[in-house]
């Protein structure tokens, strides 16, 4: 029972994201930043879909606070943004890979604004 329930929960998300990823694409000038989401950490990536290529990444392990899962996040977006910022990017599309905006990926794209980055 709990499989299937999971099982159901994993092609949900999938369907969400593919739906997500039919209007949105990264360019080298506006390339999209997908949030990943696991237990215990969130990543981010700067992608231009165009050439296949991953332009900046970070994650939440590079952050040696002790604090919130959350508050890692926004921190990890304000670091993201300031890789931006080295690579002349201003702008970019945002793509919540299925998850809901709401904790830490609301928080992950806050800090992002904050720090500069534009979507």
């Amino acid at each position: 029972m709990i499989k299937s329930i999971l099982k159901i929960k994993k092609q949900k998300k999938l369907r969400r994201h593919t739906r997500i990823r039919a209007k949105i694409s990264g360019t080298a000038l506006k390339p999209r930043l997908v949030v990943f989401r696991s237990h215990r950490h969130t990543y981010a990536q700067l992608i231009d879909d165009r050439q296949g290529k991953t332009l900046a990444s970070v994650s939440d392990l590079e952050i040696k606070n002790k604090v919130k899962k959350s508050e890692k996040a926004k921190l990890a977006g304000e670091l993201l943004a300031e890789k931006a910022k080295k690579l002349k990017i201003k702008k970019a599309v945002f793509d919540r890979a299925g998850y809901k905006y709401h904790g830490r990926v609301k928080s992950l794209a806050e800090g992002a604004r904050q720090a500069g980055l534009m979507f």
